[in-house]
């Protein structure tokens, strides 16, 4: 009777040792690099307008009409900012913005929690049709708005006023606010509400002590695209205001860019970064909260 022998080990690579690790993590590895390599390549193409913004901002005049590219400013000044700040209405501009900002803030937060909140939490005819309509609204072009807005401001002799501003607005952002905050609304459990109801609390008591505190991400979510979106825009601020006083940093950054003396390119510079500092700034301070909001939002709709 013969015995069995057993199967000899497999030979590694070199002829002895254990076999070579399979292909499948060196697959994994090879795709990670690709996918970490083209992530840093679109970090770097996005990140390069700003950082020649930055760049061009602090170079004198000479280095800014240069042919040659310099990356670093050989000599760095802040003469574009002085100029940027003392050569305009910088300081009007920035007050009418102010302005403009904080009413279109105020007004959208307010109008889409007590909308996204009746929409949310109360039964009535004609509430899902309500809620098409303030989708199909957002998803118009806030130039499709701008003559029915002029002939209407115009009728009611609001052009060259904040009010104006403020109201156009108020119009193109407020249907993302309502769409948005209903989905915090719903995402709050009603027993939440039933049981303050239980303890006597009213429907106001209710809205102010129970509901908003725990839609304050998405509270924080509407006012941070408000703020972006009236900070932002030049269409509108350029086209209801008649006097120069009541234009808003949009246009007074393009003033920089005249059709006789050409375009100051290192001012232009300068009082891009002076414009973009609040919104970063702002945005830093309410990021965890902005990324919350958003994606705790979309759970539910």
């Amino acid at each position: 009777m013969s015995a069995t022998t057993a199967a000899p080990p497999l030979a590694g690579p070199t002829g002895s040792g254990p076999s070579a690790p399979p292909p499948a993590p060196r697959r994994r590895r090879r795709r990670r690099w690709v996918s970490s390599s083209l992530a840093a390549a679109f970090c770097a193409v996005w990140v390069f307008p700003v950082y020649w913004m930055v760049n061009t901002a602090f170079k004198p005049r000479p280095e800014v009409l240069t042919t040659t590219p310099r990356f670093v400013p050989s000599d760095p000044t802040l003469a574009n900012f002085v100029g940027a700040v003392t050569a305009s209405d910088f300081l009007v501009n920035l007050r009418n913005s102010v302005i403009v900002v904080s009413g279109t803030v105020v007004v959208a937060v307010v109008l889409g929690i007590f909308a996204a909140a009746a929409l949310s939490r109360f039964r009535f005819p004609g509430r899902r049709t309500i809620m098409v309509v303030v989708l199909a609204v957002q998803m118009l072009p806030s130039t499709a708005l701008l003559i029915p807005m002029f002939v209407m401001f115009n009728s009611v002799d609001l052009l060259g006023t904040y009010a104006a501003l403020v109201l156009a607005y108020v119009a193109t952002v407020l249907p993302f606010s309502i769409w948005v905050m209903r989905g915090f609304f719903l995402a709050v459990p009603v027993e939440v509400e039933e049981a303050a109801r239980i303890d006597g609390a009213s429907t106001w008591r209710v809205l102010v002590s129970v509901l908003f505190p725990l839609v304050a991400p998405g509270v924080i979510a509407t006012s941070i695209f408000a703020f972006i979106a009236a900070w932002n825009d030049y269409l509108f601020a350029y086209t209801f205001m008649r006097e120069q006083s009541r234009y808003t940093l949009p246009v007074w950054l393009a003033s920089f860019s005249n059709p006789n003396s050409g375009t100051d390119f290192g001012g232009q510079m300068a009082a891009s970064v002076l414009f973009s500092l609040p919104v970063v700034v702002f945005f830093l301070f309410i990021q965890r909260n902005l990324v919350a909001g958003m994606s705790a939002g979309a759970v539910k709709g």
